[in-house]
């Protein structure tokens, strides 16, 4: 294995711990109603990207960027409306953490991939192997045995995921750097997050305790957001896609275990039957991801 690629595994896998053990970052503020963490998140998250494309010496190259979206109207209404998903799934996400939801919340995450396959299939137009629509009417199962058992639709899961994966086709059809488009997606909803801060009743960030445990932990937020989508961007352009679908599935447990051991939310037999369906659909969409390859590769051979 080429360092490139040892490095690209290392920087994807840290991306994925480090969003897998977010909810201890959101639970530390637990105290913040979520809109206002939303809106620091968001703040504070433009203002790091900001520094890093001034540090980088990205700025005319950025600016470039800008006027280019500007200029193409369908560019601008998708990045627009990618950057209200991504908002609407980071609320959700520090709501179902600090709601005591974290079980839910890696539900979402581990449903996504499935769903990003979906939109894939009826918006791109991919065609789906027999496998992938196992995959997904055991996965549909999953959430119907959860739903009926519970006698309560698991939304909060759903949303998550439906949200993420619509985020992800619109940033497959708009071809924008990941650092880039973070900084871009933060600009058009800082103005309202601002808006949001300024007309609270009550604000929690405190000026004149600038460096009190609460400001510090909503100002990091920015970092916080950021640092695994860098290592995430440069991770994944040196490693097979297949390993990335691999490596993505350590966020997702890492929350369902802080959610068992650590908050000790109720696991119960449905959630186990739910997971059990959901990790056998996962199972088969691996098994046949990383079929496809060997397939080819067996043909080039032959050839």
């Amino acid at each position: 294995m080429e360092r490139q690629e040892k490095l690209g595994i290392i920087y994807t896998a840290l991306a994925y711990l480090l969003w897998g053990v977010l909810p201890i970052y959101w639970k530390a503020v637990d105290q913040v109603p979520a809109g206002e963490i939303l809106a620091h998140r968001i703040i504070w998250s433009f203002v790091f990207m900001l520094l890093i494309i001034l540090f980088t010496s990205k700025w005319q190259l950025f600016m470039k960027e800008c006027k280019e979206i500007m200029h193409d109207r369908k560019k601008f209404w998708s990045i627009t409306l990618a950057s209200l998903l991504i908002s609407l799934n980071w609320l959700l996400f520090i709501w179902a953490v600090n709601s005591d939801h974290v079980i839910q919340a890696s539900l979402g995450y581990y449903i996504n991939p499935l769903i990003s396959i979906l939109l894939g299939i009826i918006v791109l137009k991919e065609k789906a192997t027999r496998s992938q629509h196992m995959a997904f009417v055991l996965a549909g199962i999953g959430v119907l045995y959860l739903t009926i058992s519970f006698g309560v639709f698991p939304w909060v899961s759903l949303v998550l995921a439906f949200s993420f994966a619509f985020y992800g086709l619109l940033k497959k059809t708009v071809r924008v750097s990941a650092v880039f488009g973070l900084t871009i997606e933060t600009m058009i909803v800082t103005p309202i997050a601002l808006i949001y801060i300024i007309y609270l009743p009550e604000n929690t960030f405190a000026f004149t305790e600038l460096f009190s445990t609460t400001n510090l932990l909503l100002i990091g937020a920015g970092a916080a957001t950021a640092i695994p989508l860098l290592l995430f961007g440069s991770g994944t352009k040196s490693i097979p896609l297949a390993m990335v679908g691999f490596l993505q599935y350590i966020a997702p447990t890492l929350m369902l275990l802080l959610g068992v051991f650590l908050y000790h939310e109720v696991f119960t037999s449905a959630h186990l039957v739910a997971f059990l369906f959901i990790w056998s659909a996962l199972l088969i969409y691996m098994a046949s991801h990383y079929k496809r390859p060997v397939r080819t590769r067996q043909k080039i051979k032959k050839v």
